[in-house]
């Protein structure tokens, strides 16, 4: 038994036993709310809605969704972020140091949002609270003196001409890892901070057995990648050859369950699977438990949360949001029901709609799941289909065909009969009999869905699906955004994204 391990696991041990994560929630929402009222209430958004004011209501919740909008990215970047590039106290006290590129998942423009030291210090204490709560697993004590690979975008920061440095905020993360962490980090600043995935990732496989990894962290799609790649470098038969205390993986950023079965193939054995919700606007959840991958919602680390149903109480058929869509308080959300999620945070985004629905799966555990995506909601011809259907779906495909599906997404297109059908794309090695896939997929949706089962009887007339090679799929994404990005595959595409996919896998087939 490693002595230092066992010291430092009983530390957090005893950390998580005096945990503030086990205090009321509701009360430390409140206590968030007014921390960044009485913060920010000297800036210009603080003055404009009258932010001292509403500390000292009697009621700051209701005095807040009364006085201030609910904002998306454009709306709050037109009115506030974009002066807040520029000048100080906009909407947090100061100058954001950083702004986190984020072009989402569809490939538009970067969206700048704010990274602000506060925000920062909110990120780091969340994932404080994630490392206490792994005295609640079942980890050996040596695993708390391995070495931890976190596989995250460029850490080659560019500085704006207005002053403040720009990355993605994993890149940012990297910049700000604490110092008495820097020794457990791999693969380091200098490795990290290249800016070609390739060549990154290339480092990091010749750089591997100078490595004693005990944990992973990034999204399955590039962390797979890398261990393929390292794997290949040095010849071996699994990624435990080179790494043999590895039994950790953070995942986060995509569903893990359409990887696991990929990436345990290059495992020999399985490992300890930790789901993360950490975006560019925070770190919002973290999984604190065995036995599950629903994650609690950081409740006391600096963040106001906001829950809109996302049903007819607060979007319309098309899943856009109504003007006045019923807002929750964490104290008067249900378990089972999705939401689209609201943040407020000390980073300057105020009621911010930042496109993700969750679900509360048990509220004593404070446990939630990423169900989907409100832009990724297909509801062409009434099929109201969510992410978390499809994902679900795929995931019976996989099993009952015995192959990996890592990659897919569909999309709503019109045959030449001018009907709307679904056409998918999986990426699966081998060959794969499309029109039984399509059917089984098809089955599938109709059972988990009934208003998808309703459509397929009406206006949606038909299922397709094509079978790509993952490389393909990547390639396609790669030529719209850099792979040192970590571009996510979207899950829902537009028809000419579709279109545009389907004549690129043509094209790489023809070549």
């Amino acid at each position: 038994m490693a002595i230092l391990g066992s010291i430092v696991k009983s530390a957090i041990t005893l950390k998580h036993n005096l945990s503030t994560d086990k205090e009321d929630p509701v009360k430390q929402q409140q206590e968030q709310l007014l921390k960044l009222l009485q913060t920010a209430n000297t800036t210009a958004f603080g003055i404009y809605y009258g932010f001292s004011a509403l500390s000292k209501a009697d009621d700051p919740i209701a005095a807040y969704q009364q006085m201030v909008p609910i904002f998306d990215y454009d709306r709050m970047n037109k009115a506030w972020w974009a002066q807040q590039q520029q000048l100080p106290d906009i909407t947090w006290p100061g100058k954001p140091e950083y702004f986190a590129l984020s072009s989402g998942t569809t490939g538009k423009a970067s969206k700048r949002i704010p990274v602000t030291e506060a925000m920062l210090d909110s990120i780091r204490s969340v994932g404080i609270a994630q490392a206490e709560h792994l005295a609640q697993f079942d980890l050996p004590p040596e695993l708390f003196e391995k070495e931890i690979l976190m596989l995250s975008s460029s850490a080659q920061l560019r500085q704006h001409p207005n002053g403040h440095m720009e990355g993605e905020i994993s890149g940012i993360n990297t910049n700000n890892i604490p110092a008495w962490f820097s020794g457990f980090y791999r693969p380091g600043l200098d490795i990290a901070q290249l800016d070609n995935w390739d060549e990154r990732v290339r480092a990091i496989a010749e750089a591997a057995p100078d490595w004693d990894i005990g944990a992973l962290a990034g999204i399955p799609s590039w962390i797979q990648l890398m261990l393929q790649e390292i794997i290949d470098y040095h010849k071996l038969d699994n990624i435990h050859d080179i790494w043999p205390s590895l039994s950790l993986y953070a995942t986060g950023g995509v569903a893990f369950g359409p990887y696991r079965k990929s990436l345990e193939k290059l495992l020999a054995r399985p490992l300890v699977y930790l789901d993360t919700y950490l975006a560019s606007e925070g770190f919002f959840a973290y999984n604190a438990r065995p036995g599950t991958m629903n994650m609690r919602l950081a409740a006391g680390h600096g963040i106001f949360y906001e829950f809109i149903p996302f049903d007819e109480r607060g979007f319309d058929e098309t899943g856009n949001l109504l003007d006045s869509p019923e807002v929750l308080t964490l104290e008067e959300v249900e378990e089972g029901v999705d939401y689209a999620l609201l943040v407020s945070t000390p980073a300057g985004a105020y009621r911010y709609m930042i496109g993700d629905t969750i679900k509360f799966t048990d509220l004593d555990q404070l446990e939630i799941k990423i169900s989907g995506r409100t832009k990724y909601f297909l509801n062409v011809v009434g099929s109201q289909l969510s992410e978390e259907k499809m994902n679900a779906a795929i995931q019976e495909l996989s099993e009952d065909f015995g192959m990996p599906v890592n990659e897919f997404a569909v999309a709503a297109m019109k045959n030449e009969d001018g009907n709307f059908i679904h056409q998918w794309v999986i990426a699966t090695p081998g060959d794969v009999d499309e029109a039984k896939a399509a059917e089984r997929l098809d089955e599938a949706l109709k059972t988990r869905n009934k208003n998808y089962a309703v459509a397929r009887s009406k206006g949606l007339k038909s299922v397709e699906l094509t079978a790509l090679a993952e490389s393909t799929i990547y390639d396609w994404l790669e030529q719209r955004k850099k792979k040192g990005g970590q571009m996510k595959m979207p899950r829902v595409l537009k028809a000419e994204q579709m279109q545009d996919l389907l004549d690129f896998s043509r094209k790489a087939v023809s070549v």
